[in-house]
């Protein structure tokens, strides 16, 4: 984890101040990503633009139930719906606008690569033990930016656990990877965009119950072949590029996640 201190103390401070000392406050450089992205407008429904899909990159995890927050830069309902919750989650004002408060929260959370404070791209770098976001479907940047959406989850998952350690056991892979693991042929991590996570703190029964909350797809964990020492998560649905269907995909039977049980 890498942690610019100042940079969030600085935040920090910002979140406890009143009404327009936060603005004032947020808007001085010691309040915004160095090196990442900064928010220049309040964002609310009927709005777009790239700051809006940057947003819906960040709270993709907040997506709600056997939902998704799609990243069309558009700032619709399901957005709305997605900054309100991570807007409950972290104990701010909860109206669905993305304003000074929600930014300089997104700024405490993320580092300067722009990734969230508890995960990195090495975690999510070839699952093989490489490095480098190429030998995929898809080219190295778009890999790289899924998996960055994909980290974005995982730290929404990780808050619903009670802010206790994931660890990732396997991102991206590269064909090759895959294969040397036995991957399936089209796996959702040739694309950047599956976690294999385990936890110490938690079950994988509670882990895998928790993501149906956090904007993922497929969900893969204790009872499903293969699966009974990880949580296999992933963004299917919103996978343009492989051949299997846009759906929603959950198997985790001793979980009594699956088969009519979700």
């Amino acid at each position: 984890m890498r942690v610019n201190t100042l940079k969030r103390a600085a935040i920090a401070f910002a979140l406890a101040l009143p009404g327009a000392a936060i603005a004032a406050v947020v808007a001085a450089p010691a309040a915004h990503a160095d090196g990442c992205y900064t928010w220049n407008r309040t964002l609310t429904q009927g709005r777009s633009g790239d700051d809006v899909r940057q947003l819906q990159i960040r709270v993709a995890g907040w997506a709600g139930n056997r939902d998704i927050v799609e990243n069309d830069g558009r700032y619709g309902p399901k957005t709305a719906a997605a900054v309100k919750r991570f807007q409950q989650a972290y104990g701010l004002r909860a109206d669905g606008i993305a304003g000074p408060q929600t930014y300089a929260k997104l700024y405490q959370l993320q580092d300067n690569d722009c990734t969230p404070a508890h995960f990195s791209y090495s975690e999510l770098d070839n699952g093989c033990g490489g490095s480098g976001w190429s030998g995929g479907p898809l080219s190295a940047a778009q890999t790289k930016q899924n998996a960055l959406r994909t980290m974005w989850k995982l730290e929404a998952l990780r808050k619903n656990l009670g802010d206790k350690p994931l660890y990732v056991s396997s991102g991206f892979r590269s064909r090759a990877c895959n294969n040397q693991v036995g991957g399936a042929s089209d796996s959702q991590h040739l694309y950047g965009n599956a976690a294999d996570v385990t936890s110490r703190t938690s079950s994988l029964c509670d882990v895998a119950r928790a993501a149906r909350n956090n904007g993922f797809s497929g969900i893969y964990g204790p009872g499903y072949p293969d699966h009974d020492d990880h949580v296999h998560v992933d963004s299917r649905r919103e996978n343009n590029s492989d051949s299997s269907s846009n759906t929603t995909n959950w198997s985790a039977p001793d979980c009594g996640i699956g088969a009519g049980n979700d």
